[in-house]
């Protein structure tokens, strides 16, 4: 990449800054120091520990992060919304820990403050349904303390969705999953499809009335993993006015990257550990794998091959970009980190996309579905109140 194409996404990057849509810094802080954050200083270099720290997102022109507050699938119940609850925490204390550098958003307009005031506005996305459990009001609850977009599932079914790597069970949602997403609608937290089937992502559409978003999938078309957008949704998005935000996932846009992390997880499932275990004792295990068995390198052209493809099919209106950082264990080449995002914008400045176009893709089009989510929950207050449905009965 050249000096000059660098210089140019940088600059760019200095006035329309990345808005990704996910990043699992809060996990990594569990599984590694229990949310102690003395040992995790992320005002200094962390690199040797995560992808994510504050010089290197200065670094890499972001200039809001929606903070997942995921929660592993295989949590249940109260467990579960115990563990958002937590998850929630953190990045509160993060914000409150460095308020030179963080604000917390929860509107369209504190993103816009937050990049006039030169910081990173930090917003919540709950990732997987599970984390309600099955209850409209503790949906409600996580809206209240800040969370604005939920993922319908994550690795396995919900009793009311389908997830795209479990079997599917309902063949999408089922009635209350319909009300869940009336429910996001009306209280105004974003409907996310990625992890969910195809089914789930179609049904989900059908019933929205308000904007979606992918947090972080990418083109199926491309890279035909699970994982990943089916061509006939994504082409739904312009009549929806959502945004598909591709991710930097190895095995989510290189196919050789997707076979090798069957062996990969297996050889972690061998070894008695979670497949998602990163903690130093799983990324061990996952690093003498990959001595042995080498792994299929993905780098910023191979992302960019996504956002050409999805630009094509969806418009330019309808993309964004959403990494992953420390959610998982192997990144591209030129997108090691948070401070990568230049390389990405080099890339497709290379590729001759124009500044109004990557202006959209980095901050306009995030921006501007949280601003129209904002304005069908106010119109749909006005016309009904909280749901108080339940799942016993609707789906009886």
């Amino acid at each position: 990449m050249t000096r000059d194409l660098l210089a140019h996404a940088r600059d760019l990057l200095a006035a329309h800054p990345v808005v990704d849509g996910h990043n699992d810094l809060p996990w990594a802080l569990r599984q590694q120091v229990r949310y102690d954050l003395d040992q995790r200083d992320i005002a200094t270099d962390q690199s040797a520990h995560l992808h994510t720290d504050i010089p290197r997102l200065r670094a890499g022109g972001v200039g809001a992060q929606f903070w997942s507050v995921y929660v592993r699938s295989d949590f249940a119940g109260d467990n579960a919304v115990t563990a958002v609850l937590e998850q929630i925490d953190v990045v509160l204390r993060l914000v409150d820990r460095y308020p030179a550098d963080l604000r917390l958003a929860v509107t369209a307009d504190d993103m816009e403050a937050a990049r006039a005031e030169g910081r990173v506005a930090s917003l919540m996305g709950a990732e997987g349904g599970h984390s309600i459990n099955n209850s409209l009001a503790v949906l409600r609850a996580l809206h209240a303390l800040g969370v604005r977009y939920m993922t319908l599932t994550h690795n396995d079914n919900l009793d009311w969705a389908d997830s795209a790597t479990d079997v599917p069970k309902a063949g999408g949602l089922t009635a209350f999953g319909e009300e869940v997403v009336r429910e996001m609608n009306r209280t105004g937290v974003l409907v996310d499809l990625s992890h969910v089937a195809p089914d789930t992502m179609r049904d989900a559409l059908r019933v929205t009335e308000a904007p979606v978003v992918f947090s972080h999938s990418s083109s199926r078309a491309v890279c035909d993993h699970v994982r990943n957008i089916p061509d006939d949704v994504l082409e739904l998005l312009p009549g929806n006015a959502g945004v598909a935000m591709a991710t930097f996932v190895p095995q989510f846009v290189l196919p050789a990257a997707a076979e090798w992390m069957v062996g990969a997880n297996e050889n972690m499932r061998a070894n008695g550990f979670h497949a998602l275990d990163h903690t130093p004792a799983g990324m061990k295990i996952q690093h003498a794998y990959e001595a042995e068995h080498p792994r299929p390198v993905a780098t910023a052209a191979t992302v960019a091959d996504h956002l050409d493809h999805m630009r094509d099919v969806a418009g330019i209106d309808h993309i964004g970009i959403g990494g992953d950082f420390d959610g998982v264990p192997f990144t591209p080449s030129g997108l090691d980190d948070v401070s990568g995002y230049p390389n990405l914008i080099a890339e497709l400045l290379r590729r001759r996309w124009s500044d109004a176009d990557l202006a959209k893709l980095t901050w306009h089009n995030a921006v501007r579905v949280l601003r129209d989510a904002e304005s069908v929950a106010v119109e749909l207050q006005g016309r009904r109140g909280p749901s108080n449905a339940t799942i016993d009965e609707l789906d009886a």
